[in-house]
């Protein structure tokens, strides 16, 4: 039986998000640069997008690059920008042909003025499309989130606009990048590290962890698959005990 065929579509996750580990080492083991393993790595990206909007998956959030990747050496800093860019530009088509919408979140001012502007630019052509959002962390971190959203709530308070009785679990989560898109019910990370490196540290609060070996520029459809196969194999309880739990619960 096909990987795919194990799938129960009706309990499939609505949003599954990625940590995307091992471009550096997969270039290193083949004796290649590191910003090789970069561009092995949008390929991987393409086929793990296509099948989360072939499988129906609402949301896709990919960890593309974090606050602290600002302190890699400088030319692959500058190889990675220039890759994001190129890669922006080059996938709007298949972006469109999937009927994906493209979403990012993270400190965005950060990026050079040509990546914003390609993000801006795929961001507007995509926002019609109602399949897919795929949503690109992109110089982001959780603590640089959760403190952003402290201070926005801060500033409120202060400004007579919350009373503080209301801040609530609720009303801080609207102050997050991820307002409006449901907690990740997967987290996947590839390339055996078994660590959340920093990301969705709020979100993450009941979502199931995955680990692979595989570093991300091998990993593929089948094994995006094989992830959620996993996924529906366990017994989701939230503080709950298996007794209270319906035969619909997940």
């Amino acid at each position: 039986m096909s990987f795919e065929k194990q799938l129960d579509k009706n309990r499939l996750p609505r949003h599954i998000a990625i940590i995307m580990d091992g471009n550096g080492r997969w270039a290193k083991k083949k004796g290649k640069l590191r910003v090789l393993g970069h561009e092995y790595g949008v390929k991987a990206v393409r086929k793990v997008v296509e099948t989360a909007a072939e499988l129906g998956i609402e949301f896709l959030t990919l960890y593309a690059f974090s606050t602290e990747n600002w302190n890699r050496p400088q030319y692959e800093v500058d190889a990675l920008m220039h890759l994001l860019v190129r890669t922006i530009n080059k996938e709007i088509p298949t972006l469109q042909k999937n009927n994906i919408k493209l979403h990012t979140i993270g400190d965005i001012d950060s990026l050079p003025r040509d990546a914003k502007a390609e993000l801006s630019k795929a961001i507007e052509i995509t926002k019609n499309n109602n399949g897919t959002t795929m949503v690109l962390a992109l110089s982001y971190s959780a603590r640089w989130e959760i403190t952003n959203a402290a201070k926005k709530i801060a500033i409120a308070v202060k400004d007579g606009k919350i009373d503080p009785e209301q801040i609530s679990k609720h009303l801080f989560s609207e102050h997050l990048n991820t307002v409006n898109i449901p907690d990740p019910e997967l987290l996947i990370r590839t390339s055996g590290e078994k660590r959340i490196s920093n990301f969705l540290l709020w979100q993450i609060a009941y979502t199931e962890l995955y680990f692979t070996e595989i570093l991300w520029p091998d990993f593929g459809k089948n094994d995006l698959i094989n992830a959620i196969i996993d996924y529906q194999n366990r017994e989701r309880r939230f503080g709950k005990i298996s007794e209270q739990l319906g035969s619909d619960v997940t």
